[in-house]
């Protein structure tokens, strides 16, 4: 079900962004308004509005309101694995394991990088969601390595925009089946959700833009490790654009992998990890990175695929 209202712009909101009227002409969260701004929920005297955009007196804003799912209790639980590489009053950094999802959501009973924060006294002060409270990026449960999450509600701001800006550097490691054509390229592909089953991505003429840049690191025995740069952050992009040039990612049955290299190499999850993140400090205007090294199950599919 879906809620609509018609605003009109009083003089004394005149000047301000988009997202902070709506905030507060209806009683939203920063965070929840500025979303319905993303999703396409606000126009502005009919127009769609950028969140950025400037709200004149007199303006006519017309809002839809979904409604909202069921909050999904944060339990905290440490997961076995995870690694704070960085905490500060406004950010934390993580080396997230296989197996944890980014924030809990409804069927998903397992450990949680929010849990974790939580059990082991690292403090959230975002508003929005509880359930999401802080997160900027995800790493799907199927995928390690490095994630950033605001503690600051200046600090998700910043980093949210940032993000979408695509002013975020994130390079991941991948090994895919086979040898692509080029040793290096970059494919550009929108994504969509797939036809078939919605649990799945596709390459769509009416998906999302998207953009993945790789390189050959190694040649290997029927693979290829790659290096992976993302210029848009999509769900499962690496995965989808790797099948889209027939060289689904090894462990990767969803997305077309020969199963029996993978139990070859005894894997049991995608050759994915996000290896490293170069953003500008949402407070102190730094530009700092952070390394991850590859796990274990990683690590020794890569022997393996090395001939060791």
């Amino acid at each position: 079900m879906t809620a609509s209202r018609t605003l009109m712009v009083p003089d004394g909101l005149a000047g301000e962004r988009v997202d902070v009227g709506i905030s507060r002409m209806l009683g939203l969260s920063r965070t929840r308004a500025a979303d319905l701004v993303m999703a396409g929920h606000v126009l502005v005297d009919g127009q769609v509005p950028a969140r950025s955009t400037r709200l004149e007196p007199g303006a006519m804003v017309d809002v839809e309101l979904p409604d909202e799912k069921p909050a999904v209790e944060v339990r905290p639980q440490i997961a076995e694995g995870m690694s704070l590489i960085h905490q500060d009053e406004d950010i934390v950094v993580i080396d997230k394991p296989v197996g944890v999802a980014a924030h809990p959501s409804a069927g998903w009973s397992g450990p949680t990088v929010l849990g974790h924060l939580a059990a082991a006294g690292v403090e959230i002060r975002t508003t929005g969601d509880q359930e999401r409270q802080g997160i900027v990026s995800r790493l799907d449960v199927g995928t390690s390595g490095l994630m950033v999450v605001a503690r600051t509600e200046r600090a998700y701001t910043t980093l949210k925009d940032a993000f979408r800006a695509r002013q975020v550097g994130k390079t991941y490691h991948a090994v895919c089946q086979g040898t692509p054509d080029q040793s290096r390229g970059t494919i550009e592909a929108a994504i969509g959700r797939s036809p078939q089953h919605d649990y799945k991505f596709a390459v769509r003429n009416d998906g999302k833009h998207s953009v993945t840049h790789y390189e050959t690191l190694e040649d290997l025995q029927g693979a290829t490790l790659l290096k992976v740069g993302l210029e848009t952050g999509r769900t499962h992009q690496i995965r989808v654009h790797m099948s889209a040039i027939h060289h689904p990612l090894v462990g990767d049955p969803l997305y077309g992998a020969d199963p029996t290299v993978a139990e070859r190499v005894g894997l049991t999850r995608q050759w994915l990890h996000a290896m490293e993140l170069t953003f500008v400090h949402p407070v102190t205007g730094r530009q700092v990175t952070y390394s991850s090294q590859y796990p274990a199950d990683l690590q020794r599919a890569l022997e393996r695929l090395r001939g060791r």
